[in-house]
């Protein structure tokens, strides 16, 4: 890891002016994404700007049919929240999931959107839900969010502040867990709300996914077994040693029929 200049703002506004000027900055939120990352030599910041005590990053609220979560909000605090488990109770399963018990209390929402890991549980919630992410600058719709393997539509210098879930009727998370890591072989949220039904797939490809086939054949009948015919294809899907594309296509099936019937 070579060598960086730490900088620690009082205000959103501080960190924004912090990273101007310095091209290959960084935000640090709580660092369980780019900390290792940059262990292995894959980042090379020269400044880290952290933002994990900004308290405008912080809160959770509901406002009308949203809940809104500051992106500072660390996974164990979404785990924790009688509001987030009254609006959203899959967002509480799912973020009572991530990692282990470091990771849930340094790592934040925001951040594990920002880095979009292609094996993250975040990124399927936020795109199930149709999230949207509200930046310093702008408002972006989850649809629109992710474009690939740690690829998102956020600017180099951009900052997530919130993001807003749209309260839906019914909803669960079915994750089958990386034995070591927790991160997802397969992650499925299954949602039923203003936006309609979503199926929203992490863990399987280079990034998260919705497969529309589901989503048609629950909006007609939202039951387990109105999916389980429909067959994901493999081409395209992550093969490793952990799992190849075939199964990863198989567990998608399982793991959304669970979700279905857990939102029962």
């Amino acid at each position: 890891m070579q060598d960086f200049t730490f900088h620690r703002p009082g205000t959103v506004a501080g960190a924004i002016e912090a990273l101007k000027g310095h091209p290959d900055a960084k935000y640090l939120g709580g660092g369980q994404s780019l900390i290792p990352v940059m262990k292995l030599g894959l980042a090379e910041p020269t400044d880290l700007v952290s933002i994990a005590d900004l308290r405008e990053l912080k809160g959770i609220r509901i406002d009308g049919t949203e809940l809104v979560v500051g992106a500072g909000v660390t996974h164990a605090e979404v785990a924790e929240s009688a509001e987030v488990g009254k609006a959203i109770p899959a967002l509480v399963d799912l973020a009572s999931h991530i990692g282990d018990p470091q990771v849930r209390n340094r790592g934040t929402l925001g951040g594990s959107l920002a880095h979009d890991d292609p094996a993250a549980d975040y990124p399927a919630a936020a795109l199930a839900f149709a999230a949207t992410i509200e930046t310093d600058r702008r408002k972006i719709g989850a649809d629109d969010f992710f474009r690939g393997m740690f690829q998102t539509a956020l600017e180099a210098d951009e900052l997530i502040i919130a993001v807003r879930f749209p309260i839906p009727e019914k909803a669960a998370y079915a994750k089958f867990p990386h034995p070591a890591s927790r991160f997802a072989l397969v992650g499925v949220m299954v949602a039923k709300g203003p936006s309609g039904v979503r199926v929203a797939v992490t863990g399987a490809g280079a990034g998260v996914f919705r497969v529309e086939e589901m989503e048609k054949a629950l909006a007609r009948r939202f039951a387990p077994d109105a999916i389980a015919s429909i067959a994901v294809p493999s081409a395209g899907l992550t093969s490793d040693p952990f799992g190849s594309a075939e199964y990863r296509a198989h567990l998608i099936g399982v793991m959304a029929r669970r979700a279905v019937a857990a939102c029962a």
